[in-house]
């Protein structure tokens, strides 16, 4: 066992040590300058020994039963209308649900982050404007229009919202 702790620690082994003392920071354990110092430390480790001194004075994690979270169970399916054929496993050719209220929420997710900005935004600009008495320029645009133009790439679909896992597709 003695051995394997002057073993080389790999990328993997590093990033889960980081996930560890991220999680001793969110629960309270570690200090935010205590946790930069470990973070460095522990990316900077060569062997096993080197990552265990990081973490030594950490609990291990909880065990399931101590733990807070709770599994999600599974919704049950929807019932079937009356007088409506049972599932094949194909979809009905019947009416379904309307697609337009799922894009509404979805552009409605993907807008109101650029909307709060604005909001925020021309506000303080216009009352810049009325304090100083000119105009020099409308500064919020430097912010709200590269981001609005990628929005609303993302809302006609010349972009995908995804590209992470795109990206991870391609990989594999």
């Amino acid at each position: 066992m003695d051995g394997q702790r002057e073993m080389r620690a790999a990328d993997r082994d590093r990033e889960a040590t980081a996930e560890r003392l991220r999680v001793a920071l969110e629960e309270g354990r570690l200090g935010l300058h205590e946790y930069d110092e470990r973070l460095a430390r522990a990316y900077g480790a060569r062997t096993y020994a080197d990552l265990d001194e990081v973490v030594a004075d950490l609990p291990g994690p909880a065990p399931a039963e101590r733990s807070a979270v709770v599994p999600a169970t599974a919704a049950p399916p929807p019932a079937p209308e009356p007088g409506a054929p049972a599932p094949t496993g194909q979809p009905a050719a019947g009416p379904e649900v309307p697609a337009g209220s799922d894009a509404r929420s979805r552009l409605l997710h993907l807008w109101m982050p650029w909307l709060r900005v604005a909001a925020l935004l021309l506000p303080i600009w216009l009352i810049s404007v009325s304090a100083t008495g000119h105009v020099a320029g409308v500064w919020p645009l430097w912010v709200l229009g590269p981001w609005g133009g990628l929005v609303l790439m993302q809302s006609v679909g010349l972009i995908g919202v995804d590209h992470g896992r795109k990206w991870h597709d391609r990989r594999r």
